[in-house]
């Protein structure tokens, strides 16, 4: 590390945000020789999403062999699908593990980016100062920002008022009347969770979801014995998770009719719990599964269907004081208010924060929808990637397999700047970003995402499924595995011209010598 002509700290490369995306960026910068580079960081702690979702009941939908880094694998695993605090923990065993603490500056988020075009740099204001880097790689995620919906009368409400991805701990929902708006992973984990606390829950469900049985067990003594004293066995246990999930892809991608099957097997786990059947009325979707995310729970069925639970099929659109207003008019008196209404994921607004090299905003470059070079990289912004970029979400695996693909990319662009030497940048070609994304979209066509007949947080304001990659993870990897210079222009410093008064002298230096 060192310093810039200003005196600012100047790193070759500036990772923005300490989750898995970022961490295991840190961690592949390291194996590739480079020690000089920083992770920015908003918080006091490590663990991204998994450190701010610390809801009641928060846990993986993802078998946790496989939501773990290959190069970090936890033989210690306690259940199948663990929850939040173990996720946590092992994110901050990372940093530890391999020595990233140094390279972490907590308290900095990241204000604003710009591409110094005569540097070569990118200029870096946080919370905790100035520094320029030669790359940046943004590591936010898509579900760092929580979204909150603008319902009229809000102002009026003198209860408690919370999303889920910020929990008030110090809050005592005992014996209170909650509303917990909306249906997604976060809430059917919270609404079991607190069932039984609270005096009376009432749902507003403006799309009920597809909830699967979730295979969820203690992991026992003897299988994590056996994982640390034969560490290919958790390799194999991994691998097989992997694999079956990949076989599973096509009926996503290309035949959803095939899903046929899999909906009969979450209706016959709704049928189980729920006898009701004008709540299983409420209850059941009218979309294709998989359409928007499957979700995975024992328990959420079943808290719906206690004595002091309400399920309102309809979105909340008002509020009069202490009293919730449904669009279908039914209204419910609380004490709190829980929002599980997403995140900003085709809007992240670090999107704001980044100015390129034309002077425009990712936000303003992305304004007809989100999209980049193999899912890093976009127009307009050289040394600049994304970690989890557009189209590179998935919609029944796990993302830490996109997060080592998109990281084997980051080590190869490295690579590249130092083949090509000096003060250089990778500028990606407009016509090969527009290419990839062409090509990307043109296989969203017949996904069950975009045919499902549903309106999922995958697409965005102009309905383009912005966010999830349409095959699999295999296919991403060796999509990824290398850089293309050729789809990049070259960049280098500007020439600096002589001087005007030079310039002149000449001319008429070599005037006079022609008239002699």
């Amino acid at each position: 590390m060192g310093t810039d002509e200003r005196g600012h700290e100047h790193v070759r490369v500036a990772v923005i945000g300490s989750g898995f995306g970022g961490l295991g960026a840190a961690v592949r910068l390291r194996r590739e020789g480079i020690t000089d580079f920083v992770v920015l960081e908003r918080a006091g702690t490590v663990g991204g999403t998994w450190r701010d979702n610390s809801y009641p009941g928060c846990a993986c939908d993802v078998p946790s062999h496989l939501y773990s880094f290959s190069f970090a694998p936890n033989p210690d695993w306690p259940r199948t699908f663990s929850g939040q605090e173990r996720i946590h923990e092992y994110l901050e065993h990372v940093a530890d593990t391999f020595r990233l603490r140094p390279h972490i500056r907590f308290d900095s988020e990241v204000k604003q980016a710009r591409w110094d075009a005569e540097k070569l740099w990118w200029e870096i204001e946080t919370a905790s100062g100035t520094l320029t880097a030669d790359v940046v790689v943004s590591a936010t995620g898509p579900l760092s920002d929580p979204k909150v919906p603008e319902i009229p009368g809000i102002d009026s409400f003198t209860g408690k008022v919370f999303h889920s991805a910020r929990w008030d701990h110090d809050y005592d929902l005992r014996g209170k009347r909650v509303a917990m708006i909306g249906t997604g992973a976060s809430a059917i984990q919270i609404v079991p969770a607190i069932q039984r606390e609270v005096g009376r829950l009432t749902l507003f469900q403006r799309t009920p979801p597809w909830v699967m049985p979730r295979a969820d067990r203690a992991i026992t003594k003897a299988e994590r014995w056996l994982h640390r004293q034969l560490p290919f066995t958790t390799q194999a246990r991994r691998g097989l998770l992997w694999g079956i999930r990949e076989l599973q892809v096509q009926a996503f991608t290309k035949r959803p009719n095939e899903l046929g099957l899999v909906e009969n097997l979450a209706k016959a786990n709704m049928h189980r719990a729920v006898k009701d059947p004008a709540l299983r009325a409420k209850l059941t979707p009218d979309y294709r599964i998989g359409c928007k995310r499957i979700l995975l729970s024992n328990t959420y069925y079943p808290a719906l269907a206690q004595p002091n639970v309400d399920v309102v099929a309809s979105g909340l659109s008002e509020i009069r004081g202490n009293t919730l207003v449904a669009a279908d008019g039914s209204e419910a008196e609380v004490d709190a208010i829980i929002f599980g209404t997403g995140f900003h994921v085709t809007d992240m607004p670090i999107a704001d924060r980044v100015t390129g090299a034309d002077g425009d905003t990712l936000m303003q470059s992305w304004k007809d929808g989100m999209k980049a070079l193999r899912g890093a990289t976009a127009a307009g912004f050289p040394n600049f990637m994304t970690i989890i970029g557009p189209n590179t979400g998935l919609g029944n695996s796990s993302m830490i397999l996109m997060i080592e693909s998109q990281l084997n990319y980051l080590a190869d662009y490295m690579r590249q700047l130092d083949v090509l030497g000096g003060r250089v940048a990778l500028n990606p070609r407009e016509t090969a970003v527009t290419g990839w994304n062409n090509r990307v979209q043109d296989r969203m066509k017949r996904t069950v995402w975009n045919t499902g007949g549903c309106t999922s947080w995958y697409l965005d304001a102009n309905g383009r499924n912005t966010t999830v990659w349409p095959g699999t993870t295999t296919e991403f990897r060796q999509a990824t595995r290398h850089v293309d210079v050729g789809e990049y222009e070259v960049v280098r410093p500007p020439v600096a011209e002589p001087p005007a008064t030079s310039r002149t002298a000449k001319r008429t230096k070599k005037a006079e010598v022609k008239a002699a």
